[in-house]
């Protein structure tokens, strides 16, 4: 599945969350991240940020589609990290 991953967590945590979604995902922008994940590793993530995360004060957005190319995606202005497939 293709999953874009949004967090807002209290600034002592924004460190050990972005380390964790680069374990899995591709960082698009701050506390932004995309990317194709299998249901079992999202499951992981999820359970690995739950132990640190305070869910009264810290949140995670998950948009999810079975395949990118149902996601319309528009980038206005600096794209942060352009995510090239090309090798």
């Amino acid at each position: 599945m293709y999953v874009i991953l949004v967090y807002d967590m209290e600034q002592e945590k924004v460190t050990k969350m972005l380390k964790l979604c680069r374990r899995y995902l591709n960082w698009i922008q701050n506390s932004v991240f995309e990317g194709e994940i299998t249901e079992v590793k999202l499951k992981e993530l999820i359970i690995e940020a739950k132990a640190f995360m305070n869910t009264r004060k810290d949140s995670i957005i998950i948009f999810s589609s079975r395949d990118e190319k149902w996601l319309d995606k528009q980038v206005i202005g600096l794209e942060k990290n352009d995510l090239d497939n090309l090798l």
